[in-house]
């Protein structure tokens, strides 16, 4: 509504000198000033009470009330024009969801110049599926994929109808034929047939996958490393079933390997004849050096810094070297590796390693130097790896501790097996990894100690609900050694920290000498149990116990215990997490703030 005032002759300071021309003007300028400066502002709020969360979404969607809410030029004329749609917009929003006999009343009230519209819905009674058939036919109808969408059952008969569900599952078949490389698979029955009378709906649903096309022709253009280098990082080659798995796997491969900075997979026009699809795959040299320096905080390490120096690309063989220095106030380190790619270039190399480390393990210091070389292969869905370490460690005891300083020598073969990271491998998210590692040091090999040991971890993620999730972790391990004052400090087990059990200090839990220093010890149990529940924007809030300790003897191991909250924030490949945790089963602790990063499976 616009309210226009015309002022008089007393609005203006006007003299026998003003002419009449610009007392006329004026007033004409002051009439049109005061037209547009008067607007009403309108605005409509909708409420909608009593209802569920898709009822309400529906309705919003569907009301030309929700396109005016905001305006603020909503007059009487135009509230009466949206208000007699309320009834009818309201009805069809709720048939999607599977109410065809809604009882819909409303009420509107103005509030000064604002409108208040309340809409009630009782829905009534549902139309429900009778007959449900959801078939799939053709070469590849037995794909997991296309299996794990009929075996879910989202449509069966007795569920109440929703067309958004239906829509969904037909989507989802046909979309999955494709992605797995039938890209001819298509619809050929789509039937929804309602009896509103009956309260009863019947769907048939039929795809076609058609036949499967394969990778033809496959050219790669980069200037990096060596066609062959280059071929042995991709996840298809010619011949192979055309999947989007694949083209996003080797997507992830190039570019995880930083020896590219941009890469392109171009699918060129399929060959219906052959059933095939060319591919051209194009990267662009990243640059060959890398430096890097940060400064940070963490609850474990507290203060920190770290420099990095990376050669990514040594030769045209795909080689890399890497030298880094770490400052903290338990570690001190330098180390450089060089890295030799062999067979499948993305996962599978020879590396050879030099370090020095002082580091502080509850109250003892390592001070060590050590060699070594691994050899890391792909077997199937793990990854091995078989390493030898020589390293010259020196252990230091607090000075009034009872244990002696030692300084060895020491020869450590070892074989690791790990889970591969399902982004790696494709297909479906794998709920859990695996970690178990088995390392000695024999003295017939030189050793000055003689040992054996095992490491293990397992962590576990469960779904509870579309919310809801919980993760289970447990860690393993044991020594095998007749003098256990022979074992050195690096070779001992603690416990603690953010990756341990939280409310404690990293390392802090072990057992103690006879001045009550933190020492380390023979074995090693710790768990997690973890509940968390999903919120917008990839956060989740998570609540937790934590339970371990490194102890010398299975008879009495004590065992320690924690609580506490965290929030998450979750990532593609990555989990960022700040936990606040209280020790339960020592008296007086304040709780603790952790922070952490963790790698999703």
């Amino acid at each position: 509504m616009i309210l226009c005032r015309i002022p008089g002759p007393q609005g203006f300071a006007a003299t026998r000198k003003t002419r009449p021309a610009i007392r006329v003007a004026a007033s004409l300028l002051a009439a049109f000033g005061a037209c547009v400066a008067l607007p009403v502002h309108a605005k409509i709020a909708i409420e909608i009470p009593d209802t569920t969360p898709a009822i309400e979404t529906n309705v919003r969607a569907f009301l030309s009330l929700t396109r005016y809410a905001d305006r603020t030029d909503v007059t009487p004329e135009v509230m009466s024009r949206l208000q007699r749609r309320i009834v009818s917009e309201t009805r069809r929003a709720l048939e999607p969801l599977g109410y065809y006999e809604p009882e819909v009343t409303h009420e509107v009230a103005r509030n000064g110049e604002d409108w208040k519209v309340t809409i009630h819905v009782t829905p009534g009674r549902p139309v429900r599926l009778s007959d449900v058939s959801v078939n799939v036919t053709g070469p590849g109808k037995d794909e997991r994929a296309i299996h794990e969408i009929l075996e879910a059952k989202v449509l069966k008969p007795g569920l109440r109808l929703n067309h958004g569900t239906y829509e969904l599952v037909k989507g989802s078949l046909v979309r999955a034929a494709k992605n797995d490389g039938y890209l001819e698979a298509k619809l050929t029955k789509n039937e929804l047939l309602i009896d509103r009378e009956a309260r009863r709906a019947t769907i048939v649903i039929e795809v076609d996958t058609g036949q499967r096309y394969h990778y033809g022709k496959i050219t790669t253009e980069q200037t990096v490393i060596t066609d062959d280098a280059m071929r042995r990082m991709l996840r298809m080659k010619e011949g192979d079933p055309y999947t989007l798995d694949s083209l996003l796997r080797t997507q992830y491969v190039l570019d995880d390997s930083q020896y590219f900075k941009a890469v392109d997979i171009d699918s060129g026009d399929a060959d219906q004849q052959a059933r095939t699809v060319p591919i051209t795959v194009r990267a662009q040299p990243n640059r060959r050096h890398r430096y890097g320096a940060s400064l940070g905080y963490a609850t474990d390490t507290r203060a920190r810094g770290k420099f990095t120096w990376d050669d990514r690309r040594v030769n045209e063989h795909g080689h890399r070297a890497k030298v880094e220095l770490t400052a903290s106030s338990v570690l001190n380190e330098i180390s450089g590796r060089y890295v030799i790619p062999v067979m499948d270039v993305a996962l599978e190399k020879l590396e050879f390693g030099a370090a020095l480390r002082d580091e502080e393990l509850g109250d003892t210091e390592s001070r060590r130097a050590e060699v070594g070389a691994g050899l890391t292969q792909v077997i199937g869905r793990w990854q091995r790896v078989m390493f030898v370490t020589l390293s010259q460690e020196e252990t230091i005891f607090p000075p009034d501790s009872p244990e002696p300083d030692t300084n060895q020598f020491l020869i450590i073969p070892g074989i690791s097996f790990a889970t591969l990271p399902s982004y790696v491998l494709g297909g479906k998210r794998r709920p859990y990894s695996v970690y178990a590692e088995l390392r000695g040091s024999p003295a017939t090999l030189g050793s000055d100690a003689s040992f054996l040991q095992f490491r293990s971890q397992v962590e576990r993620i469960y779904a509870i609900s579309e919310r809801w999730s919980a993760r289970g972790r447990l860690e393993f391990g044991t020594s095998w050694v007749e003098d256990f004052q022979e074992l050195p400090a690096s070779q001992r087990f603690f416990a603690g920290g953010d990756r341990s059990v939280r409310g404690f200090g990293l390392n802090e839990l072990s057992p103690l000498d006879s001045a009550g220093n933190s020492i380390g010890g023979r074995h090693l149990v710790t768990g997690t149990l973890e509940v968390e529940r999903a919120l917008p924007r990839n956060f989740g809030l998570a609540v937790f116990s934590d339970f371990g300790n490194a102890f010398n003897s299975f008879d009495a191991p004590d065992i320690q215990y924690s609580a506490g909250l965290g929030v998450r924030w979750h990532i593609a490949v990555a989990s960022f997490g700040v936990d606040v945790a209280q020790p339960l089963s020592i008296s007086g602790r304040n709780p603790r703030v952790h922070l952490y990063i963790s790698t999703l499976f």
